[in-house]
């Protein structure tokens, strides 16, 4: 990460609860789902948001080790700022906990549930956005589209309710940070239901937002499993829902195992540094010109990953709106790039990629390189490499050319 990046955006995932109406032994957040807890799958969202964030996640008093561990797992290599702290008896007072951790230069703050773990990356960029537009607090909501009634204590109907007039709510809800604060400050009562009603309590407007039929709240066993059909590869259709925004991908039919992707990047040589190829340093060669270390082997690499397992590209998933990968060595993107595709439900198979270009001198370095991003990859890469004859750019030595093809498969 950029040392100079400080985010402005707070995320405060509430993962403090003991979930008794799911009837296991560990507290909801900390129990599995298609072997990865409740709140790693809801923090890879997090991490997944376009815009970074600090990022507190409030956990039982018992758990606090188990969360950092769960949370640094699932930042990556790009952990950006996260901090843990104990959750209070009621949610009111976790979440006022993790406000009590945010970072002075924090203006924005979502609060997000663990156990709605399937909530997609861009549904945070979305209450981020709404809270920007509006400076008020948003709340993502689904239409009710079930008939409403009113019942008398003896479960008599004693009349209908307009479901126009209402909306379910969902998590993340977003608030700028100084009213929020206030809000929890002069809250008369720990009962409130959500945050937007201590919110509105404050007399701030809250603003209601499209929500996202994955934002459900898993709260019972039926829950938990309707999740776990949701995200298994027999089920055709689902969304993928811990990617960003723009890496969103729908999960493959049963007959669609393997994928194959391929990637091309581009460097030009610039003046001085050092050489970043493969992975490797070459002393003594020109460094490539970029937004990186220019390292036209991990970036080719890279593209044809995310290119296999349809999440987009070097450009839109780790573009210049991400200060946070400004001069990123080639090892953060790959690494990067592989925890996406977990995510996704995928593990990369093979990879190849050729270098094209008339330096430097790649054979004597062949194995160590592959053995490099082998590692990081954590599946096999073969490199080879070719002039052309002088023909082109890269036969006037102007800069260096990369072809990547890679093949992932579904995780069984």
């Amino acid at each position: 990460m950029s040392p100079s990046f400080t985010p402005r955006v707070g995320v405060i995932v509430v993962a403090a609860g003991s979930g008794a109406r799911l009837a296991m032994t560990e507290p909801k957040a900390f129990v599995e789902l298609l072997g990865e807890t409740l709140l790693e799958r809801a923090l890879h969202s997090v991490f997944g948001m376009l815009e970074p964030a600090q990022v507190v996640i409030v956990a039982p008093p018992t758990h606090l080790e188990q969360a950092r561990v769960i949370g640094e797992r699932a930042a990556g290599v790009i952990p950006g700022i996260m901090s843990v702290v104990a959750g209070g008896e009621t949610r009111h007072a976790s979440v006022e906990a993790g406000l009590a951790c945010l970072n002075p230069g924090i203006s924005v703050v979502l609060v997000h549930d663990s156990a709605r773990a399937l909530t997609p990356a861009s549904a945070f960029d979305a209450v981020v956005a709404a809270v920007d537009s509006t400076g008020e607090g948003i709340v993502p909501a689904l239409s009710v589209v079930d008939s409403i009634k009113r019942i008398g204590s003896g479960g008599e109907i004693l009349g209908v309710v307009d479901r126009r007039d209402l909306a379910a709510a969902q998590t993340p809800q977003g608030f700028p940070r100084a009213d929020l604060v206030g809000a929890y400050e002069r809250a008369e009562h720990a009962d409130y239901t959500d945050d937007a009603a201590v919110f509105s309590a404050a007399g701030h407007r809250v603003h209601v937002i499209e929500g996202h039929a994955l934002s459900f709240k898993i709260t019972t066993s039926w829950d938990l499993n309707r999740a776990r059909h949701l995200l298994s590869d027999r089920f055709d259709g689902a969304t993928v829902a811990a990617v960003p925004a723009a890496a969103a991908v729908p999960m493959a039919a049963p007959a669609a195992v393997s994928r194959v992707g391929i990637g091309v990047d581009v460097h030009a040589f610039g003046q001085g540094g050092n050489l970043w190829l493969a992975g490797l340093t070459w002393p003594g060669e020109k460094q490539l010109s970029g937004h990186s270390d220019g390292d036209a082997v991990a970036h080719a690499l890279c593209d044809a990953l995310l290119s296999a397992t349809s999440l987009g590209d070097m450009g839109a998933v780790f573009g210049t709106s991400r200060p946070e990968f400004a001069n990123a060595s080639g090892e953060v993107f790959v690494r990067e790039t592989i925890r996406l595709l977990s995510v996704a439900g995928f593990e990369p198979v093979h990879a190849s990629v050729q270098i094209i270009g008339n330096r430097p001198t790649f054979s004597p370095r062949r194995l160590e390189a592959e053995a490099l991003l082998a590692r990081w990859v954590g599946a096999p890469v073969s490199l080879s490499a070719t002039t052309t004859d002088g023909l082109g750019f890269t036969g006037r030595g102007e800069g260096i050319a990369a072809l990547a093809t890679a093949l992932v498969r579904l995780r069984q």
